[in-house]
């Protein structure tokens, strides 16, 4: 079961950058159903729902920190 499929591409933001709130504010919302999926993906396959956050929002971090080490 692909939980994800049919969520089809990502749409493109219709805030600027610059505009941070309103741009972090939609760019959340586009991406929140797909983390609702992966955690069900995740929680279907065994993994503890809040282990599998937790481990999201520790690679996300890393994602972060690399991005800043990188320019």
């Amino acid at each position: 079961m692909d939980a994800m499929a049919g969520l089809g591409p990502l749409p493109a933001p219709t805030h600027e950058a610059k505009e941070f709130l309103a741009y972090e504010k939609e760019c959340r919302s586009v991406l929140q159903p797909r983390l609702a999926g992966l955690l069900d993906m995740a929680e279907a396959a065994g993994w503890n729902r809040r282990t599998a956050a937790s481990a999201l929002m520790f690679l996300a971090a890393q994602q972060v920190s690399a991005a800043t080490a990188g320019g």
